[in-house]
């Protein structure tokens, strides 16, 4: 081709397309042999003026330190060997002497500085006043024994400015002793002064060999041009070589149009993306059989900028720009990349980005409960449709019960989630127990801990054996492929997971196994963390409710009912309690212990148990709860002190709150306190409700705050309702909000039972998502009729025991208990005897006739009767023992007043209420008997 000839060519021909318009070779180009020599000799020169410049700069430096040296010796010596300077050194004041002095010589002799120093180098003089009494910078061992030292150093700023510090130190001595030290010093500045003037001579030294040299260079480079005409031959050869090495060895087509539309110039890249023929190059480029939009490109004078075109099963991306752009000739140059393989990558890299996306939104959307089946389902809507078409989720029963699995209960699990559109597919539904061959991928899958992938249904014999009717169905439907991976959790098997694609999707790859693992194995800790939770929840759950009352006790004073509700979260420490009391009396326990979780349940009970033994005692409700308040500090204590030996992590304070109240039936009066509870409400028989009013008190476990009382005279029917702030109290709203909700829920309920009424309130106020223990109890009260109470007062003389005797009986026939009146005479008769022999007056007998039969005898002695067993030859001490024998219950209470000593009997055929003396006898026989 004519352009690319070797040919010389006159100035009016452009050069060939690809290479640049050849240059004649000149002095300046560097390129040329002439120019490189020229170069050469320049850098020779240059160096050796450097070179020359340099040594005398240096000479010259090295000179004026050296007189710097002498100078400083000099005026320092001759300082030092002055009288005036040793007896100045021996003054009281060296420095008013020696300062005038040494500033003096020193600008005498035209050194910088001039100090004169004692011999523990302190300077007494400097020429800047406020560097006097500082240490000297220097060295001044060598002469405090005599000698002369010269250095350079650098100390403090001196009136020459910077340089190079040269001192000398010389002694002061005084009949042969060194009394003090002289230092003079000069700063050596610049020394362009003493070498400048040569400067001319070494510059115009060289830019005579620069002129010498430029003129030989400008003689050969004549010489080279006018014999090779501007260009070597084997620089043109070299240039032709490597633009057609070039041009074949891209990696891009390149091709070359002329203005008529022919094709002048195809490299071999071109040749092969597009499958041009041999004969190609100088035909017209509608004949060469290319792609229709490549064609139409080649033939269109626009230019291109990265358009992507298809060629054939490759897509290509095509620039296209003018041969000549300033100039009339036309003809285009085309430049082709193949993006096929490129695109494959980005198709990977996207999605292996859409990977990373979903694994994200798994660990975001994956977890956000503690509830074992959300979170299986969660998994199941993060993988479909995104990675599989349908994902079914399968747990062992015991992880869905949050224990641990064991290898025997692998074959059954439950279908626990279902991902994707599942209507079409005739899969297990939710909620069914599987039990699964060991052939399947399931079970498979579970026993070797690893991925398994069915690329072909049709060929997975495990997987249609398990159900072969309903795998026929989910083959026909398009169920193709699966993926199977155990869901496992620090070492702790909980199912499986299968991941299915359909017929309209790629079946899943080995490449797939990775993401598949890693997607359930995210899931799989927050599902063990669900699983954990649910365990503690229920043992917890257990164990507060164990430790709750399970059935009402029998008793006349209240109708009671109590609803408990354990928080999502985890299980509190709220508690309640209804205990029967002495006097026909019940109380009424509302408490919540700080914190969740077992150690609240396990708190709970202890608090629970310690509220029976103090009510058993009959205490009065402040000092219940001062006693409750010193168990609670101790129980502090205790867990306290063992976490600092043991080294671990307390569960925290040990803190409650609780209300304690007490109601008498028969006087219809209500005593209670409270520990930082919530102040319970009362609902009057008219609808009305109030709060009880009872005085706030610190919560348990704070030590040393007393508790206030409140009593309340309650009408027959009012209802108490006690409850635990998780029913007033919630994230959404504070107590004050709770507490309006709860008396809008109870007004106008007079007329409901204590069951309605709780239903009633936790209908209205029960959150959607509990995140406290909820404890509600609701008591109506009832009055002990006037007719079933009998009171009287004895006198204190044995001889009318027998008159309360005959009263007791007149009662009990009243009653018509006439079958208890023996035991209840032998009772009421030995509490009476006691009480006036032992105890003072008044003594007073009360008979309530109730679901059993209660005898109460007070006095106003403090002094407490005590069962004991008595010698045959005793002759008291038997009554005590008889009451205890023929009732079914006895004890003692304090009053404001004295004491009461109680007797309960069954009224229903039970063994207190036999009568008879054969009973009686028989007891007595066997004191008699020396053998018992």
């Amino acid at each position: 081709m004519e352009v690319f000839s070797g040919r010389p060519r006159t100035p009016e021909r452009r050069p060939p397309v690809g290479c640049s318009r050849p240059r004649r070779a000149s002095l300046l180009d560097l390129r040329s042999a002439a120019g490189q020599v020229f170069l050469l000799q320049v850098v020779i020169v240059v160096l050796l003026v450097v070179a020359a410049v340099a040594a005398m700069v240096l000479q010259t430096a090295r000179d004026a330190v050296q007189q710097g040296r002498r100078e400083s010796v000099v005026a320092a010596q001759s300082f030092a060997s002055a009288r005036s300077t040793a007896e100045a050194l021996r003054s009281r004041n060296p420095t008013a002497l020696l300062q005038p002095q040494t500033e003096a010589a020193r600008k005498r002799a035209g050194v910088d500085f001039l100090v004169v120093m004692n011999t523990k180098g302190v300077r007494y003089t400097y020429p800047y006043p406020r560097e006097i009494g500082k240490k000297f910078v220097g060295t001044i061992a060598p002469a405090l024994k005599g000698r002369t030292v010269i250095e350079q150093a650098g100390g403090p700023p001196l009136p020459a400015g910077r340089g190079t510090d040269v001192q000398a130190v010389v002694p002061v001595t005084e009949r042969g002793k060194v009394v003090g030290l002289v230092s003079a010093g000069i700063t050596v500045r610049n020394v362009a002064a003493l070498w400048m003037p040569q400067l001319p001579i070494i510059l115009g030294s060289g830019a005579a060999a620069l002129a010498l040299a430029m003129a030989g260079t400008t003689l050969v480079s004549r010489r080279l041009r006018r014999q090779t005409h501007g260009l070597a031959p084997a620089e043109l050869a070299q240039l032709y070589e490597h633009h057609d090495a070039v041009l074949h060895a891209v990696r891009e087509g390149v091709l070359i149009t002329g203005a008529d539309g022919r094709l002048l110039l195809a490299n071999d890249e071109a040749t092969r993306l597009l499958g041009l023929p041999a004969d190609a190059r100088g035909r017209p480029v509608r004949e060469l059989g290319m792609p229709e939009p490549i064609t139409r490109l080649l033939s269109s004078p626009e230019a291109v900028t990265d358009e992507l075109h298809p060629a054939g099963d490759r897509f290509l991306l095509v620039n296209k720009r003018p041969t000549y752009p300033h100039a009339d000739p036309g003809g285009s140059v085309v430049t082709l990349r193949d993006t096929t393989e490129l695109a494959a990558v980005s198709g990977r890299a996207e999605a292996a980005r859409e990977r990373l996306k979903m694994l994200y939104e798994a660990g975001v959307a994956i977890g956000t409960t503690l509830d074992v089946e959300r979170t299986a389902q969660e998994l199941a809507d993060v993988a479909a449709p995104q990675f599989a078409d349908l994902v079914t989720v399968d747990l062992l029963e015991a992880a869905l019960r949050g224990w641990e699995p064991t290898a025997e209960g692998w074959r059954r699990l439950r279908r626990t989630a279902i991902g994707g559109d599942q209507r079409m597919m005739p899969v297990y539904p939710l909620g069914e127990v599987i039990t699964f061959s060991a052939r399947t991928p399931q079970m498979r899958t579970l026993h070797e801990r690893r991925v398994m992938l069915e690329a072909d249904l049709r060929w997975a014999h495990g997987w249609r054996e398990q159900d072969p009717e309903r795998s026929r169905k989910a083959l026909e439907c398009g169920l193709r492929s699966l993926v199977t991976v155990p869901l496992r959790a620090r070492n702790v098997p909980l199912g499986v997971v299968n991941f299915y694609r359909t017929a309209d999707s790629p079946a899943f790859e080995p490449e797939d196994l990775t993401f598949a693992e890693e997607l359930t194995a995210r899931a799989a800790v927050a599902i063990d963390n669900a699983r954990r939770f649910t365990r503690e929840h229920a043992m917890a759950v257990t164990l507060q409710r164990s430790l709750l009352p399970r059935s009402q006790p029998d008793q006349d004073a209240l109708e009671v009912a109590w609803r408990y509700l354990p928080a999502e979260a985890g299980v509190g420490g709220d508690w309640f309690d209804i205990i029967p009391l002495p006097g026909a009396r019940v109380a009424l326990v509302m408490g919540d212990v700080v914190g969740r979780g077992l150690h609240a349940a396990a708190t709970m009970g202890r608090l629970r148990t310690a509220v029976h033994n103090f009510s058993t005692l009959d205490l009065p409700v402040d000092e219940v709860l001062g006693n409750l308040d010193d168990l609670v500090v101790r129980m502090d204590n205790e867990e306290n002190t063992g976490d600092a030996a043991s080294g671990g992590e307390g569960a925290g304070v040990t803190g409650a709150t609780c209300l304690y109240a007490v109601y008498d039936p028969v006087a219809g009066a209500c005593t209670m306190a409270r520990a930082g509870h919530p102040d319970p409400l009362v609902l009057r028989p008219d609808g009305t409700v109030t709060c009880a009013g009872v005085p706030a008190s610190t919560p348990l476990g704070l030590g040393g705050y007393p508790f206030e009382t409140a009593e309340l005279s309650l009408p027959e029917g009012s209802q108490l309702v006690l409850y635990t702030d998780g029913l007033v109290e919630g994230r959404s709203h504070d107590i004050d909000v709770g507490m309006e909700r709860l008396r809008r829920a109870l007004d106008g309920s007079g007329g409901r039972t204590p069951e309605e009424t709780c239903q009633a309130v936790i209908d209205a106020l029960k959150p959607s998502s509990a995140s406290d223990d909820i404890a509600l109890l609701t008591a109506r009260t009832r009055r002990f009729p006037p007719s079933r109470v009998a009171e009287w007062v004895v006198p204190p003389d044995p001889a009318l025991v027998p008159s309360v005797r005959a009263r007791c009986r007149e009662t009990l026939r009243e009653w018509g208990l006439e079958e208890t009146g023996f035991a209840t005479e032998l009772i009421l008769s030995e509490l009476v005897t006691n009480a006036i022999r032992y105890g003072s007056p008044p003594v007073t007998v009360r008979l309530l006739h109730g679901r059993c039969l209660i005898c109460e005898v007070s006095d106003g002695s403090g002094t407490l009767p005590r069962l004991r067993r008595a010698a045959t030859t005793d002759e008291g001490g038997r009554g005590l023992f008889l009451v205890a024998q023929f009732a079914q219950r006895w004890g003692t209470r304090y009053t404001a007043r004295g004491k009461v000593i109680w007797a309960e009997q069954l009224l229903d055929g039970g063994a207190a209420a036999t009568t008879g003396h054969a009973p009686v006898d028989f007891l007595l026989d066997q004191f008699d008997d020396p053998d018992v």
